[in-house]
């Protein structure tokens, strides 16, 4: 089976430095060594490194790039360059000194590459790999190719987009897997473990990742990981910023730094109203976990399906298209276009007339007019 991640076609790989960010588990690792075994020449002018090799406790990255650019080497591919105290300033030298190597790196979605000691925003150009669509999870899983298709031809065209979905498979029986359990490509070592092994990765997350990043203390770390329980076991959450600083006993200015950063790491989705001005400092709308992996991961059976569904649509909708708090329904997307998510005896309310507005429906193989399944949404990327 061949499979590559949504990103491998985005990327344009003639770019002298590249950044490649995501969260755990998410892929970069793969996608990295599919490049490296698929794309460059087998001649030894290619150079795969994980930055938490030993060797680096001896040699600076910049001393290996200078030195495998004067043996011949062309392509210098940087595993996790997060792990190397250093990796800002060294990336910018060796892009500035070391001119004929072509350097692509992975790191955290924690870290800001176009921020640090050295502004990297001149040089780099940074991708961000998300978890895994519900139509890469089935490719992944059954070896069924669809195409992506676009928002507009989703809400324009659905009716056809899902007969031709339909013919192939059974959409909603994969969709109620996604939702547990396919949103990171390690399912495929065992759909047993996957949970177990989901709520490891965010403990990595926390107590590794997080607290290197901003130097955080094992008390803190005990007061988010009880902030994303209380997220988790939460009816679509709509915060109360003061209650939630004195339910975990986070202080408020904190508790919206480490809203940010949870979000930064791929851990929760903040959904905002459509304004201006620094998201680390505006009060989020709605608070859900990232993906409903990590609502099962977190809440076991707790978990709320209302939840799952508005967790599901912002999580394939972000980063593909704007996303934001509607007045008049559960969001806004791309400035125009009024979603309203529900089961399948949803109604169309106050809805009925409005311009640019539609029922996104769980448990529904086919729509109709403005009523459109929820499981299409897992086909935009």
């Amino acid at each position: 089976m061949h499979f590559e991640r949504y990103l491998a076609d985005k990327i344009n790989w003639n770019n002298r430095l590249i950044g490649i960010t995501g969260a755990r588990g998410s892929g970069k690792t793969t996608l990295l060594l599919q490049y490296l075994a698929k794309k460059l020449p087998n001649d030894g002018s290619a150079l795969y490194v994980a930055m938490d090799d030993l060797f680096f406790q001896d040699v600076g990255m910049l001393e290996l790039a200078e030195r495998f650019s004067k043996e011949g080497g062309n392509y210098l591919l940087l595993d996790e360059v997060h792990k190397y105290p250093r990796w800002s300033r060294e990336l910018k030298l060796i892009y500035d000194n070391v001119p004929d190597l072509q350097v692509i790196f992975t790191s955290s979605s924690i870290l800001e590459v176009y921020s640090g000691e050295s502004d990297l925003s001149r040089r780099a150009i940074s991708y961000s790999l998300k978890e895994l669509s519900l139509r890469e999870y089935i490719q992944l899983k059954k070896d069924i190719s669809f195409t992506t298709w676009t928002l507009s031809e989703i809400l324009e065209d659905h009716v056809e987009i899902a007969r031709t979905i339909n013919d192939n498979i059974k959409p909603i029986a994969e969709f109620k897997e996604y939702l547990r359990y396919g949103a990171y490509p390690y399912f495929i070592e065992g759909e047993n473990e996957y949970l177990q092994r989901l709520l490891h990765t965010v403990n990595l997350i926390i107590d590794i990742d997080l607290a290197a990043v901003e130097n955080l203390n094992y008390e803190m770390l005990v007061k988010i990981k009880k902030l994303l329980y209380v997220i988790s076991t939460s009816v679509p959450f709509t915060p109360n910023i003061s209650k939630l600083s004195r339910t975990t006993n986070i202080s408020r200015p904190a508790l919206m730094r480490v809203l940010h950063l949870l979000e930064k790491a791929r851990l929760i989705q903040q959904l905002r109203k459509d304004t201006q001005g620094m998201a680390v400092l505006r009060k989020p709308e709605k608070l859900y976990l990232n993906n409903s992996n990590l609502q099962f991961a977190l809440a076991g059976e707790q978990t709320d399906r209302g939840t799952l569904r508005e967790t599901f649509f912002m999580n394939q909708i972000q980063d593909i298209e704007t996303i934001h708090w509607s007045g008049d329904a559960d969001f806004l997307v791309d400035t125009r276009y009024i979603i309203e998510i529900g089961g399948k005896s949803k109604a169309q309310g106050n809805l009925k007339n409005k311009k640019n507005a539609y029922i996104v429906k769980d448990d529904i193989e086919y729509g109709v007019a403005g009523i459109i399944p929820l499981w299409m949404f897992g086909f935009l990327y």
